[in-house]
């Protein structure tokens, strides 16, 4: 059974395992060399109240976690939130992600949040499917912002607006 939970830091070596595995081995972010725990220490410490970190578990380990982040700096986009999400590779295809996703958007509607804005790189199915049947619209694509592999990639957006109810529309 997947249990949610706010991630401790006591998740962070197993959280960056999940993140090094992407960063390695796909295009899912657009770091080119595996991060230290230092790093993500303090990435780690950039969460919490209005920016929520929470870890799916099953079988005692950590399956993935997903987090609202700030979208932009400016004050007239404190509505709006950017949303990620990471697997482990042995734990994928198993609806996590969904579990994960659904979670992180009740809190964000909890929040006040209007907009949650999420970028997947051309080419990820299994993120564009998920963002899809949670109701994202596909708003636009920056065209080979990234080289990642020796090959250049885009960066497709997707944008779901929230009710002030909590719901999806």
């Amino acid at each position: 059974m997947i249990k949610l939970r706010e991630a401790l830091f006591e998740d962070l070596p197993e959280m960056l395992d999940i993140y090094n595995e992407a960063v390695l081995n796909s295009t899912a972010t657009f770091d080119l060399q595996a991060q230290t725990l230092e790093e993500r220490t303090v990435w780690f410490d950039k969460y919490g109240e209005n920016y929520p970190l929470i870890i799916a578990e099953l079988h005692g380990k950590v399956a993935g976690y997903s987090s609202l982040s700030p979208f932009r700096a400016k004050p007239a986009y404190a509505y709006s939130t950017e949303l990620s999400v990471y697997i482990a590779s042995e734990f994928r295809g198993q609806g996590i992600g969904s579990v994960l996703v659904a979670e992180i958007l009740k809190r964000a509607a909890e929040l006040g949040y209007h907009n949650v804005v999420s970028g997947v790189v051309g080419g990820n199915e299994a993120s564009r499917k998920l963002h899809e049947k949670f109701g994202f619209a596909y708003i636009g694509c920056f065209k080979e912002v990234g080289l990642k592999f020796g090959e250049w990639q885009d960066v497709h957006f997707y944008q779901l607006l929230l009710n002030k109810d909590g719901n999806n529309g």
